[in-house]
């Protein structure tokens, strides 16, 4: 099972880092969100998801991050990421941990 989950979740990756908000947000189940680690839901259901994204990538044209570790723990997935909003920007670092539905992405919160 894990290893179907972090095909999807490279698939997810490829798609973020192309800037590909529609592309990233088919991955998640329609009533999918990314919140904050116990907290506020930032971005609610695929379109939620697929507009905030979008945003994102339109004020950061050249925004990317990349996997510095993932782990699997029972039915979820946490992925350490760095991101670079500008190629000369300082980077940040974030915890995703991710819950599916099926074979798409439930939720995913971010502990920054």
């Amino acid at each position: 099972m894990s290893a179907a989950r972090f095909a999807l979740l490279d698939t997810l990756m490829e798609r973020y880092n192309a800037g590909d908000a529609a592309g990233y947000a088919a991955l998640f189940a329609d009533d999918g969100a990314e919140a904050l680690y116990r907290g506020e839901v930032l971005r609610a259901g695929k379109d939620g998801v697929r507009d905030g994204n979008a945003k994102t990538f339109a004020d950061f044209p050249q925004n990317r991050a990349e996997v510095l570790d993932r782990q699997a723990f029972g039915d979820r997935v946490t992925v350490h990421e760095k991101v670079w909003r500008t190629p000369d920007g300082e980077p940040f670092e974030v915890m995703a941990i991710y819950s599916f539905a099926g074979d798409l992405i439930e939720r995913v919160e971010f502990v920054k």
